[in-house]
């Protein structure tokens, strides 16, 4: 079992695959295949032409780059069940209370607090030239920004080509992936920067400053005829930070709107450059045009015009600010306060305002804090169980940095000043605080919102949306934004019931059909004796309304002994072999009545069984991971590693594994091994066993000669579906 503290949702599909190969070998049948693959390639026999391995191996889903053929493989994989899903299937209701509640070994009871979405809103005239947020949202800023040229970001275009014989081994490199990136990477600036207008008007000033003097250090190189220092944003990562001075503090620039003061700056930060040179790549100044140089200039008179008409920012007049104040000071002046930005500026711009207002009680926690969970304890202490607090925090900002894997449930409110990329966030922050040990009913989530006088001027969704897209061609996301996210942003306007009740995909495969069989049985009880006695080769037909033809189930056992679910239409095609979509489209309740079989019923059935037959190949005869095979497989390894440095026989075990993995398993030896196993026969007491079997010849069909000694496919059930 690998432990991980969250779903790996934000990596790569390599990366995915790079963690099921710790336990996976790359050739082992799962029983499944990446159909969106192979449905987009034309089928079965093309993937195999193209790829030249069998389509139901890890191999075969590392050529896939749909997202919906690996979520069907780690449901498989995983064990994943959903505060919806524990909900649904664990929970007692109190009547009173009108809540679902858990009931532990231990006597506590802990109840689901309902999250209740709540909107801010502050104050915005468009004609009130005097508020400062009105002159930065005004559309010639908008236009401004959009005009902008953005040059660090797109490099690769500004080489001169004719210079290019000049570059080095390592200049090459640097330039190739400069021009992979660099198109899309304007792109996430700009809308960057919107990003951070949305968040705070002061965040965003900073960002225009910081912006010019990496310019500066550029134009300072070019001038001085020394190496650029390519950083993360320019190499394809972006990043709006400056470095850090000694103090760990990003005070180097503020709100400076003097172009000299900028390149007194800009020579002092590329001298720090140099001091880390292993921080960046370096490439030289002769090898681009004098565009570059034009358009850097040119950027930069830009953005200083907006920083020279915000730079006498007033903090008091931020009515976003005094909002935020109002709501911690006054509607919830007692109670503890969790406010979460997206943007380190804004979250220390909050708290040293904060504090500046005789606020106390106060911490704010970024990437910068060296050790967030200490926050995290003085803030929650009781769901934390620390006995000793000193200095307890009140109100506590923070970035996402808290908003996974910490205990904060002291606390039942929590604010979003800003809207995060993906609002699958808005749910993880709640659930920083609606943890086991909420004593609060009810979760209130604030969600500060633009009012639609701005949302006209920034057009900030569409932007956000063309982010997403330029985002996810260049450095790769899975991030999804309002259509199609479980949190729509018109919803929190609306302060929508339940809608941060809902968690990102659904539980594992294994829970599900476990609390199929869970809550069948719990209905009827009759189930638990009359199922597990009933002989193979059942069938059944249902009729549905909602299927465009009809179509067939069938669920058997191959000739190696791997389990199948296969849906199939009615010519005998395969619609899918996943079992969760065909787990769903089995489903029937009690009351369901049985129609007519389908005229080829059987025929289809024979299909599905040949389809399956037809998949096997040479190794890799584990099946699935409930099949004996699998099973006894992982018992043996287990058991490998316990003993491996003892005088016991691991050459022989380590036989028996070659030999259950690479040869499908005798039919009496399944059985054997099938009933030691429901006596609950130990570890030792089952390698003792297999060795036996293997040693008298009785435990693998390994010869050709023999392979006439393997059972006949097993056809337990199956299942028509006739179009209503």
């Amino acid at each position: 079992m690998i432990l991980l503290t969250a779903t790996p949702y934000n990596k790569t599909y390599a990366d995915i695959a790079s963690q099921l190969r710790l336990f996976m070998p790359e050739d082992r049948e799962l029983g499944i295949c990446p159909e969106k693959l192979i449905s987009e390639l034309g089928g079965q026999a093309m993937f195999v032409k193209q790829y030249q391995c069998s389509p139901v191996t890890l191999s075969a889903f590392e050529k896939s780059g749909f997202s919906e053929d690996w979520q069907n493989l780690l449901k498989l994989c995983m064990v994943r069940r959903t505060r919806t899903f524990v909900r649904a299937n664990y929970s007692l209701y109190d009547p009173e209370r009108k809540q679902h509640y858990l009931h532990f070994t231990d006597g506590r009871i802990a109840y689901f607090p309902e999250r209740i979405p709540r909107k801010m809103e502050y104050a915005f005239n468009p004609d009130d030239k005097s508020d400062s947020y009105v002159k930065l949202y005004d559309e010639e800023v908008v236009n401004l920004i959009t005009g902008l040229s953005l040059p660090r970001y797109g490099l690769g275009s500004y080489i001169d080509r004719d210079r290019m014989p000049n570059a080095n081994r390592e200049e090459k490199h640097i330039i190739a992936n400069l021009n992979r990136a660099g198109r899309h990477l304007m792109g996430f600036c700009r809308t960057n920067l919107f990003k951070r207008l949305e968040s705070s008007g002061f965040s965003f000033l900073l960002s225009l400053a910081r912006h010019v003097l990496r310019n500066q250090v550029f134009l300072y190189a070019i001038e001085k005829d020394l190496p650029l220092p390519i950083g993360q944003q320019e190499s394809g990562q972006p990043d709006e930070f400056l470095e850090e001075d000694d103090n760990g503090e990003y005070t180097e620039i503020r709100l400076l709107s003097d172009r000299e003061e900028y390149r007194k700056l800009a020579e002092k930060y590329y001298e720090k450059c140099t001091g880390r040179k292993k921080r960046y790549k370096w490439i030289s100044p002769g090898l681009f045009g004098k565009k570059l140089s034009e358009a850097l200039n040119t950027d930069t008179e830009k953005i200083l015009c907006l920083v020279e008409s915000g730079k006498n920012w007033n903090p008091d007049a931020d009515k976003k600010l005094n909002a935020l104040e109002e709501l911690c000071v006054k509607i919830h002046k007692d109670e503890k306060i969790l406010v979460f930005t997206q943007f380190a500026d804004t979250a220390s711009y909050l708290h040293e305002q904060f504090a500046k207002r005789g606020i106390s009680d106060l911490a704010c926690a970024t990437g910068q804090v060296k050790n967030p969970t200490e926050l995290a304890h003085r803030f929650s202490p009781v769901s934390n169980a620390v006995k000793e607090v000193k200095e307890e925090i009140r109100i506590l900002i923070s970035t996402d940095v808290l908003s996974e894997g910490q205990n904060l449930q002291d606390a039942h409110i929590v604010v979003n000043y800003d809207l995060p990329w993906a609002i699958i966030r808005l749910i993880q922050r709640a659930g920083r605080v609606d943890r086991i040990g909420q004593n609060s009913s009810k979760i209130f989530c604030y969600s500060f919102l633009p009012q639609d006088g701005i949302e006209k001027i920034i057009g900030l969704r569409t932007r956000l949306a063309a982010r997403i897209c330029e985002n996810a061609e260049a450095v790769g996301t899975d991030e999804v934004f309002f259509d199609g996210d479980p949190v729509n942003i018109q919803d929190l306007y609306n302060e929508k019931s339940g809608i941060l009740d809902e968690e990102e995909g659904d539980a594992d495969l294994s829970s599900q059909a476990y609390e199929i069989w869970n809550q069948a049985t719990k209905a009827n009880p009759d189930l638990k004796k009359k199922i597990p006695g009933l002989p193979d080769v059942l069938f059944s037909t249902k009729t549905q309304s909602d299927v465009f033809e009809n179509t067939l189930i069938s669920y058997h056992r191959t000739r190696a002994g791997q389990e199948i679910l296969t849906w199939l239409n009615a010519d005998g095609k395969v619609i899918s072999t996943n079992p969760s979509k065909i787990l769903k489209m089995a489903e029937c309740a009690l009351d369901t009545p049985q129609d007519e079989p389908l005229e080829n019923h059987h025929d289809l059935v024979e299909k599905a069984v040949n389809i399956a037959e037809t998949q096997m190949k040479s190794g890799g005869h584990l099946g699935t991971k409930f099949s004996t095979g699998s099973r006894i497989y992982d018992i043996l390894c287990r058991y490998y590693e316990s003993v491996k440095n003892t005088v016991f026989a691991v050459d022989e075990i380590k036989k028996s594994i070659h030999d259950i993995f690479h040869y499908p398993l005798r039919e009496s030896a399944r059985e054997i091994i099938n009933r030691r196993m429901r006596l609950g026969s130990t570890d030792e007491e089952l390698a003792v066993l297999v060795m036996q079997l293997r040693e008298e010849g009785r435990l693998c069909v390994i010869h050709a000669k023999d392979r006439e000694s393997l059972g006949i496919p097993q056809i337990v059930c199956s299942l028509g579906i006739r179009k209503k």
